[in-house]
């Protein structure tokens, strides 16, 4: 794939050209009373600017030369190449789309790319209608604008005769590491491969009505013509996704994998399968963006083996997000926010997640201002080899999570080459955590496997306000292993802990924690097993039940405790930490 152009120079010198090109609009194209240069300026500038205008005005498209034929390429439709006098600018309606929502648009739109490209670059628009269409070829220096009003419908997979959605291509290869979802991208209603300077932005929306979620009822994926991701890109770099939403996404509203300066800002996904997956990318930035995912993650970090190689994940920001899996399918889109009726039975997972699939690594990763509302909590797995180190959270605040707020496990799964050894965690700092009304059967865990312990993890200023009511038989409970099973929270059963339970892990420490039950709680706040290296600092938790329980325990120490006296231990097979008598203890203190 060709590396000279930079992305970011070639955007601002497309959006200073399609300023200028309105600038030199003559006054008598113009609708009476209406300044173009005023109006761009209102606007902003910019391509964006030059679209706004676009709408208010809407101009007659104006003719010009036809795109030259590149050798050895089928011939192309010949249409104008620019349109709206907008010079880059490429109106789908001009190539014959119809925007009805029942014609096929595919061909209208995919020429309309192709003139783009053709012509060095340029921004395909959709105005307002519905674009019923099987795959569109995202291609390198061209934006697709979905404006307002305008909607990328996925169409229905033919029932007999062929066509549809591009077939899956072959893999590289051939590997079963990972599911069939993650290992193709060419069956998707939007998909690029070797491209960059690209990217979809706009107030519309994408809606992936007709496309496969993977399993369960509807198309099945692997079925010729049928489609299972909204957007997918491949081998990739300079890719921006901004503005727009996402409806009934399929297996993936947005997959990308071995993408590189990767920019997805202000979208809004409410979907039946993850939001976005974002699988061997480097130097990612996503921001403000709110993902209702019931049925499964909402934004993912992995680093699996689809592209035939272990590739990380590396250099990522995610910041003020709002990530959800409790409110029924498109209701945070119309902001009506509505809740699963009573005794639906839903996943409500909607998390934030490294892994599962965690073949290459995760480094340098940072998860900042975030609202989780009733979905699982945040999850941080390496279980097939990877090593995920440098991570940082904060600032994260949680309400009626369905599952552990935080979840932390190295484990052996091992899904990929033979000969890999297991992974490591290490350098993790976990800060500001505010959490409310969480179930009580598991708690926060950090947990590695025998042989290989979570290392250097800090966690500070947390509150956790858990629903309680487990009784004294649970305190006693030795959580199994599972040493290679599928890293879920609640992969170990109950846990004998009501705030935090860690096992296999070295060098962790954790200051400024409240943990308080919302009906009377048995259990210890934090349980130890197999830790060597641990330091507590101001830890609160329910009365009249042990703090700490510690069992094969090393170098452990706790200072500025309540009620619990500053204690040092250099080693200790099984010992309960008690807190002293509480003067007042005929009520909790919530």
């Amino acid at each position: 794939m060709p590396l000279e152009s930079d992305g970011q120079t070639s955007t601002l010198n497309s959006q200073n050209d399609a300023a200028a090109e309105i600038d030199r609009t003559s006054d008598a194209a113009q609708p009476s009373g209406v300044n173009r240069r005023g109006l761009i300026k209102a606007v902003g500038g910019g391509i964006l600017g030059a679209l706004a205008v676009q709408e208010v005005l809407a101009p007659s498209a104006l003719a010009a030369p036809a795109p030259s034929q590149p050798a050895g390429e089928p011939a192309r439709t010949n249409a104008p190449a620019a349109t709206a006098g907008v010079a880059g600018v490429f109106d789908v309606k001009a190539f014959g789309a119809t925007g009805d929502g029942k014609t096929i648009d595919t061909e209208a739109i995919n020429n309309a790319i192709d003139a783009a490209e053709d012509a060095g670059g340029g921004t395909v628009r959709f105005p307002a209608g519905m674009y019923a269409s099987f795959s569109i070829h995202l291609k390198s220096n061209v934006q697709l604008y979905i404006g307002p009003g305008a909607t990328i419908l996925s169409a229905e997979t033919p029932a007999t005769g062929g066509g549809g959605y591009d077939p899956a291509e072959p893999m590289a290869t051939p590997n079963t590491f990972q599911d069939y979802g993650h290992s193709h991208w060419h069956n998707s209603l939007i998909w690029g491969e070797g491209i960059e300077n690209a990217g979809i932005i706009g107030p519309g929306r994408i809606w992936g009505k007709n496309l496969s979620k993977g399993y369960g009822p509807g198309p099945r994926a692997e079925t010729s013509g049928v489609g299972n991701k909204s957007i997918a890109i491949k081998n990739s770099r300079n890719i921006l996704l901004r503005d727009f939403s996402i409806l009934q996404g399929g297996h993936f509203g947005i997959l990308v994998t071995g993408v590189d300066n990767l920019t997805i800002d202000n979208l809004r996904i409410d979907t039946n399968r993850d939001g976005m997956d974002i699988d061997c990318c480097r130097d990612v930035h996503v921001s403000n963006c709110s993902v209702n995912s019931p049925w499964d993650d909402a934004i993912v970090l992995k680093s699996s083996y689809a592209l035939g190689e272990m590739r990380s994940t590396d250099h990522v920001t995610i910041t003020n997000c709002f990530v959800s899996g409790g409110y029924q399918l498109g209701t945070l889109l119309d902001a009506t926010f509505k809740p699963f009726d009573a005794g639906v039975r839903v996943a409500k997972t909607g998390r934030i997640k490294c892994g599962t699939e965690s073949n290459g690594g995760f480094r340098n990763i940072t998860i900042s201002n975030c609202v989780f509302e009733t979905c699982q909590g945040l999850s941080l797995e390496s279980v097939d080899g990877a090593q995920l180190e440098d991570v940082s959270v904060t600032n994260i605040t949680m309400r009626d999570c369905s599952d552990a707020p935080i979840f932390i496990r190295l484990g052996r799964r091992m899904r990929g080459p033979d000969g890999v050894p297991v992974g490591s965690i290490k350098r993790v700092v976990i800060s500001n955590i505010v959490c409310s009304n969480s179930p009580s059967k598991v708690c926060s865990n950090i947990t590695g496997v025998p042989g290989y312990p979570i290392e250097n993890v800090k966690i500070s200023n947390v509150i956790v306000l858990q629903q309680g009511g487990a009784k004294k038989d649970q305190a006693a409970v030795v959580p199994p292993e599972v040493e290679t099973k599928y890293p879920d929270p609640d992969m170990l059963g109950p846990l004998p802990a009501n705030g935090f339970y860690i096992r296999h892990a070295k060098d962790v420490e954790l200051r400024d924690i409240s943990v308080m039950a919302m009906a009377p709680d048995a259990r210890p706040t934090i349980a130890l097993d197999t830790v060597d290296g641990a330091d507590f600092f101001n830890v609160r938790g329910p009365d009249n039940v042990p703090v700490f329980a510690l069992t094969n325990v090393a170098n452990f120490r706790v200072l500025g405790t309540k009620r619990v006296p500053d204690t040092e231990l250099d080693r200790v097979n099984e010992k309960t930490l008690l807190p002293e008598p509480n003067p007042d203890t005929s009520m909790e203190k919530l």
